[in-house]
């Protein structure tokens, strides 16, 4: 049979092809991430704390065996629910799973369609627990709350969607609040896209500070935001739960009059030079309408190189450091759109399909958890020369690797692909996770 199915190339007759090679996957590298999961605990706790509310007595695939699934699946950049019925033998995604066979595109539906509020509820505690673990493999120094929002595009008459005038555009418009030192994804919340940025950014964040107050006293605690966050309500939470800020104030000419003086100095300056680049930095205390006592407010003012214009920034802050030092660390904050980035497009955040709202909160949960997943798995794990890869290259370079299936009567013993042109880095990141030593409860 296999000679009737080879077949010559008519562009070289010595060149036979046929599908005949074995039990072949091509994602080899998902056993690192499988390894990586057992042993910070994370399977464990998927298993203890994840369950639906479903009356079914007794189904093949479970909720926590479905989660995990798609976390792989996710990871793997399989991101589609469709993917499952093409994945369904694959001998990579059986192995890990310990199944025969993966759940097929309608269970993963129907299990889709089982998560409400309460799963919203697990999934955030999941998040949690494993900071905690994390954390025991290595402590941060303090912590960066970066806080933004993003557009997650909808299709069709879905609940919640709507017409958002900051992007111009229909979707969801979540809050999202990273870890600005690692990249962690600490909280993600769907939201109306019909929603401002601050609407309900405070009873976003109190949750999380107390966490981290409770949890990791003594702990310094910093917050940035942009001026879609300059919110009295977001100000009192971090005062409130001793968190040092520094939230962007929209210019204004009240604004523009309390740095008059430095206005009139960078001016003077720059008089005889109207082409290199020039600042001035300053401070004032300054309380808006809306505001129940003053508060420090820090700018900058700058001449662009080769332009006649002057750029303004304020930020309110209750840091004590410089002008200066505020402002670089208030522009700090950039590099947390590429964490937005990363995760719109290489954990497709933007998988928010379902017609009912609560449904598309627990995809963007799980899709979340997967780019953590991955994110602690690239921190703690990985090989040094690939941690400040991007996702979509450390998946081509060490996950989407080749490897063939061999069962005896006692092991599956799975043979990468001879040629692979980065077998010392898999090695490296194996050694590197079982050196690995969390405090598992």
């Amino acid at each position: 049979m296999a000679i009737v199915n080879t077949f010559s190339l008519k562009s070289n007759k010595k060149i036979k092809i046929n599908f005949n090679g074995g039990d072949l996957s091509s994602d080899g590298g998902l056993l690192l991430i499988k390894e990586f999961a057992a042993k910070i605990g994370f399977i464990k706790l998927v298993k203890q704390l994840f369950k639906t509310n479903d009356h079914t007595d007794c189904r093949i695939h479970t909720d926590s065996d479905n989660l995990m699934q798609m976390l792989y699946q996710i990871i793997a950049a399989y991101f589609e629910d469709d993917c499952a019925d093409e994945l369904t033998n694959d001998p990579i995604m059986t192995a890990i799973l310990e199944k025969d066979s993966l759940a097929s595109q309608p269970t993963l539906s129907r299990f889709w369609n089982r998560m409400d509020d309460d799963t919203l509820t697990q999934l955030d505690e999941i998040n949690s627990k494993m900071r905690g673990l994390v954390y025991s493999v290595k402590a941060p120094e303090h912590m960066l709350f970066d806080l933004d929002s993003t557009l997650l595009n909808t299709y069709g008459t879905q609940e919640g969607e709507g017409f958002n005038f900051h992007y111009r555009a229909h979707g969801y418009h979540p809050l999202l609040c990273y870890d600005g030192l690692t990249g962690d994804l600490l909280k993600a919340e769907l939201r109306d896209g019909t929603q401002y940025c601050s609407k309900d950014a405070d009873r976003f964040m109190v949750p999380l500070l107390q966490e981290y107050r409770t949890k990791y006293p003594g702990l310094p605690l910093y917050l940035r935001g942009d001026s879609g966050f300059a919110a009295p309500d977001l100000y009192k939470a971090c005062e409130d739960n001793d968190c040092k800020y520094a939230i962007r104030l929209k210019q204004n000419k009240t604004l523009i009059q309390y740095a008059a003086d430095a206005d009139e100095a960078l001016y003077r300056a720059t008089l005889h030079n109207q082409v290199d680049y020039a600042v001035e930095y300053g401070e004032f205390m300054y309380q808006a309408g809306s505001w129940p006592h003053p508060r420090r407010v820090v700018f900058k003012i700058e001449k662009p190189y080769n332009q006649f214009v002057h750029l303004y920034t304020f930020v309110v802050t209750t840091m004590e450091s410089e002008p200066y030092q505020v402002i670089q660390f208030y522009c700090g904050r950039g590099k947390m759109e590429n964490f937005i980035k990363e995760g719109k497009s290489g954990f497709d955040f933007s998988s928010v399909s379902s017609h009912a709202k609560v449904v598309n909160a627990n995809r963007l949960q799980v899709h979340a958890l997967a780019y953590n997943l991955f994110n602690w798995f690239r921190r703690l794990a990985l090989c040094k020369s690939m941690r400040k890869q991007r996702v979509n290259t450390i998946r081509l370079k060490l996950l989407k690797v080749a490897a063939k299936a061999v069962h005896t009567a006692r092991y599956i013993v799975f043979k990468l692909c001879s040629s692979c042109p980065y077998r010392q880095e898999y090695y490296e990141t194996l050694s590197n996770i079982w050196k690995l030593q969390p405090k598992l409860e």
